[in-house]
């Protein structure tokens, strides 16, 4: 405004009034342009499909992930190794008793929870975690533990499988849970920064496993019967697995990974498959954006379907939708992300993805699981900066 009068200002000669005004058309172009890029910027961020986000419980500790009781209540784990049952009004309860000590540090601590095919009649609950050296030496591994809940205690509580190998770094422990159709285990792992192990069916370390419920290997695994191979390996060539899903419509196997920077992917997962990491990537080092491996293809290994570039976004959970409530999502995939409180909707034709979109919500939660709940409605867990239960209503 002070610019524009001083226009008119009669000491001004006519030289000094057109340096004035060209700084002026300067400042009014800055001015547009930055409108022109926050816009879309501040439009996209409360962009939420007419959702009402309805706080169902807060107060939790670094939230991992929750599981529906068949009465409606909810099993949700924190991180730093506690399990509680969230009522169905909201009500936090005190830590259940019989949880193991687990290795609360970094990315290690209580991860997912899953519910038995069969719980309704044999109460059983299962988690991951990362697990100390029962032994007392240092670091740690991911464990699956398995116990019968009762009330506020889970009881007859065995470890069921831990990757054979501890090391002392803090990142990459996967891990979700998944019950497939027939009542086998999936579980998603990192590679605990021990990139070419994710290669070496030797070990365990970044691949998807599938077990039976008291954690031995099915007889039919890919690798089973194989010297020197792991037999509960379904797949491999993976860098850190946080997202597994069935497909109604296919019944195929879905998993979110978390890669280098620009190289987070979504892959369709099939029997014995190589998924490439640490030999090929999109994505390179977020220290230095040095390439890793031998480029983005490579013979005998698979393409991810999707994947995040430039700019990384860090997936985890996955959840087909289903039901009435959400008319518009029929059969399509939502992706929890941990960046600005949202997640990707992705339209999916066979093994292409032929539509994505990102939703996002008023916050910047980390959003590390998707449910579906007995009513209808998604539940998100998310659990920064303020660990809370979410439900998208409308």
């Amino acid at each position: 405004m002070i610019a524009v009068l001083s226009l008119h200002d009669p000491r001004l000669d006519v030289k000094k009034r057109s340096v004035r005004l060209l700084l002026l058309l300067l400042v009014l172009a800055i001015g547009a342009a930055a409108l022109a890029w926050v816009a879309p910027k501040l439009k996209r961020r409360f962009y939420t499909h007419g959702l009402n986000v309805v706080t169902v419980a807060r107060g939790l500790e670094t939230p991992w992930a929750l599981a529906f009781l068949p009465d409606g209540r909810m099993l949700v784990t924190e991180r730093p190794g506690r399990m509680r049952i969230i009522e169905r009004d909201g009500r936090v309860g005190p830590p259940l008793d019989g949880v193991p000590p687990v290795w609360a540090q970094g990315e290690g601590g209580l991860l997912d929870v899953a519910l038995d095919p069969q719980f309704a009649q044999n109460q059983r609950v299962y988690w991951s975690y990362a697990e100390p050296d029962p032994a007392g030496g240092p670091g740690a591994s991911t464990a699956i533990a398995r116990g019968r809940l009762e009330g506020t205690r889970l009881a007859d509580v065995q470890v069921i499988y831990r990757q054979p190998q501890k090391t002392g770094d803090v990142r990459h422990f996967g891990s979700r849970l998944l019950f497939a159709p027939d009542g086998s285990l999936f579980v998603g792992l990192g590679d605990r920064m021990l990139r070419d192990e994710a290669q070496a069916l030797s070990s365990a370390h970044g691949k998807i496993l599938r077990l039976q419920p008291d954690g031995s290997a099915p007889p039919d695994n890919p690798f089973a019967g194989r010297p020197g191979a792991l037999a509960e390996i379904w797949s491999y060539g993976h860098r850190n697995v946080q997202g597994l899903a069935w497909q109604p419509q296919t019944g195929a196997l879905w998993a979110s990974e978390h890669g280098p920077s620009g190289g987070d992917e979504l892959n369709l997962i099939e029997r014995g498959r190589n998924y490439g990491w640490p030999v090929i990537t999109y994505g390179r080092e977020y220290s230095s954006l040095a390439k890793i491996g031998e480029g983005s293809a490579k013979p005998g290994m698979e393409q991810p379907v999707l994947w995040w570039a430039p700019e990384s976004t860090p997936p985890s959970a996955l959840l087909f939708v289903t039901g009435d409530r959400y008319p518009e999502w029929q059969g399509q995939l939502l992706v929890a992300t941990f960046r600005n409180g949202a997640f990707t909707r992705v339209k999916l034709d066979g093994r292409k993805a032929v539509e994505t979109e990102a939703i996002y919500l008023a916050g910047n939660e980390r959003v590390r699981d998707l449910k579906l709940g007995p009513d209808g409605w998604i539940y998100l867990v998310v659990n920064a900066p303020e660990g809370r239960i979410l439900r998208l209503a409308k």
